[in-house]
């Protein structure tokens, strides 16, 4: 019997979020028929992990988490953790977050040809807006991903973080204006709405009235493709261990 796919996000208070993170999951049953793909919270949200992998003999846990910090490292073990210890015949393996990969780099490059920005235009300052962690490797991470966007287009792209981390998204913007950027867009590094993203439009609305605010990334086929890569990817590494 093949597991279940558990695709778990962190959760969130404001309703848009659990709705697009309802809407990516949907993607993934719509190209995946074959597959029991479930959806689970860490917090703030239901259903919460715990409870549907209690639901279940056998799962592979998808982090739809745009970078490796608490929430994977902590999070997500301890939550398997106690559901493993409730049944100690539960078969469950956690399989990597979804970044980096190129495919999120493409769909934050497609959100930011929503709102009208070239990637061919020179004059165009990118803050790679994220949100931050004390976890120096992760915010390395999103730097990483702001350098290969710029090696991918004529922007000057920066990254900047909503908290736990600088540069912030006003201290981006002020760089890139400084460095002559005559005008600033904002990619968004989340996968979906949500309080850090709500101040990150706050601060960019703040500091540049006139700057784009690219949506987050959300509803995406290539994220669809990306979370069942990760599901194939862990399974076939635990049949390999196993074997």
């Amino acid at each position: 019997m093949r597991p279940a796919l558990v695709a778990v996000a962190h959760g969130s208070r404001d309703p848009r979020s659990a709705a697009t993170i309802s809407s990516v999951v949907d993607r993934v049953r719509w190209l995946r028929p074959d597959l029991d793909v479930r959806l689970a919270f860490l917090d703030l949200c239901t259903p919460r992990l715990e409870a549907v992998l209690s639901t279940t003999s056998r799962a592979v846990v998808v982090p739809l988490l745009l970078g490796r910090a608490f929430h994977a490292d902590v999070d997500i073990p301890a939550a398997v953790a106690r559901a493993v210890a409730a049944r100690p015949r539960l078969d469950v393996t956690v399989a990597d977050v979804l970044g980096p990969d190129p495919r999120l780099e493409t769909a934050a490059l497609r959100r930011l040809a929503e709102v009208g920005v070239s990637p061919a235009d020179p004059d165009v300052g990118v803050v790679l807006a994220a949100a931050g962690s004390q976890q120096t490797p992760a915010n390395a991470a999103v730097a990483a991903v702001a350098d290969r966007l710029a090696q991918r287009t004529r922007w000057q792209v920066v990254p900047a973080f909503a908290c736990a981390a600088r540069p912030t998204v006003p201290d981006a913007i002020a760089s890139l204006q400084a460095a002559g950027a005559r005008r600033i867009a904002v990619a968004s590094w989340f996968l979906a709405p949500g309080m850090l993203p709500n101040k990150v439009l706050r601060q960019g609305r703040a500091n540049d009235p006139r700057a784009r605010h690219a949506a987050p990334l959300g509803d995406d086929a290539s994220i669809a493709k990306l979370i069942v890569h990760r599901f194939e990817a862990a399974l076939q590494a635990s049949l390999s261990r196993s074997a």
